[in-house]
């Protein structure tokens, strides 16, 4: 408990008797009893051979449990493995290598770690760093191929994060950074750790192709990455037919079904090849595991098809579609739950541009707007 708060009160012998009240702040300081903790207790790291003087071995993690003039900041010393001045360790717990290891020369260093608080008088603590020298990386990592379909409003894309690299190695200590050719980095950037793709703010329509690459920090490899950019017209959400799918989740529609029901969908709807068919959100429908896909097709000659004749063409091959996917239902409008009587259903969609949904797969990411159906009675 570091300080209590106590009220006093003074009270006479006279009549009536009178009292006076004073507040008694105590703070207890406090004394430097506790030593600097390592977490782990002791440490096992490796490096490999042939790696770069100044490459990070290793984070040391201290906490004390005293206040913080007299814990941090810590001093570390290397008190004993270290005769030939292999590491430095810096003020900030950081263990890096000093020299170029080789694997034949040693594979395995044992240092005695102290860390010292700053009280007075100093407590310290000690720790073992088992450092291994392993062989140079002898593989190159792989990484799967990904293209990305971003779906906006016109010249409202605010950007986000619209998919992820995905890279392995066979050699178990290999450290994968990701890297993106700098012309390219005003509209994308790569987060160099986990390999995830964020676009910036007002991406135009088209197609770009991103020169990334991925390390080991021996082997670099490119890898091809290729976003498709379509932006919406207003008149496409008029022209829309909701396709609800049975038991499926937005990444396993995207990963397993999407090129293949796409390529249906055209052969079912589109009389002309010329025609473009224009997937426009995909969206889980709330308290269930169904999913809504939003598309609308657009004419070769401009405009679009009107949905009562789309869901002509999705109900005449509905048999074929569901030997892609399950189908729940084919919706122009979903009035369920509306008892309109003499009047008639008018449902509208509108699209939040600003609230993004990305579907990341490994080879396929979509990035869509969120979409909200309103219904209602009309005379």
């Amino acid at each position: 408990i570091s300080g209590y708060s106590l009220v006093v009160q003074a009270r006479d012998s006279g009549t009536p008797p009178l009292s006076s009240s004073v507040t008694v702040n105590v703070d207890i300081s406090d004394v430097n009893d506790n030593s600097p903790v390592f977490t782990p207790a002791n440490y096992t790291a490796v490096i490999q051979e042939n790696k770069p003087v100044g490459t990070s071995i290793l984070q040391l993690v201290v906490t004390d449990k005293d206040s913080f003039h007299n814990g941090p900041p810590f001093t570390f010393t290397i008190l004993t493995g270290n005769e030939e001045e292999e590491f430095t360790l810096d003020p900030h717990g950081v263990l890096r290598s000093a020299v170029i290891f080789k694997h034949m020369v040693s594979t395995e260093y044992v240092l005695c770690v102290q860390a010292k608080d700053s009280g007075k008088p100093q407590q310290v603590s000690h720790t073992y760093v088992q450092v291994r020298v392993i062989e140079e990386s002898i593989h190159k990592p792989t990484a799967i191929p990904l293209e990305i379909f971003i779906v906006t409003m016109e010249d409202d894309f605010p950007g986000g994060v619209i998919g992820k690299i995905h890279a392995t190695d066979q050699d178990v200590y290999d450290v994968l950074t990701y890297t993106l050719k700098s012309e390219q980095r005003s509209l994308f950037k790569v987060n160099s750790h986990d390999g995830k793709i964020i676009a910036l703010g007002g991406l135009d329509n088209g197609k770009y192709v991103l020169n990334v690459s991925v390390s080991d920090g021996r082997f670099q490899v490119p890898i091809d990455v290729v976003v498709h950019v379509e932006q919406l017209l207003q008149e496409m959400l008029h022209n829309a037919v909701t396709v609800r799918f049975e038991s499926v989740s937005p990444e396993d529609f995207v990963g397993l079904h999407m090129h293949g029901f796409r390529r249906t969908l055209r052969n079912a709807v589109l009389s002309q090849k010329q025609d473009s068919l224009h997937i426009i959100s995909i969206q889980p429908v709330a308290g269930s595991s169904q999913l809504d896909m939003l598309f609308a097709v657009q004419m070769h000659g401009g405009g679009f098809y009107k949905p009562a004749y789309l869901i002509q063409k999705l109900s005449n091959a509905r048999r074929h579609l569901e030997n892609v996917i399950r189908i729940s239902a084919i919706l122009e409008k979903n009035c369920s739950g509306l008892d309109c009587q003499e009047q008639h259903c008018e449902q509208s969609l509108s699209i939040d541009s600003h609230s993004l949904m990305t579907y990341s797969t490994a080879r396929i990411s979509f990035v869509c707007p969120r979409f909200y159906r309103n219904v209602r009675c009309m005379c």
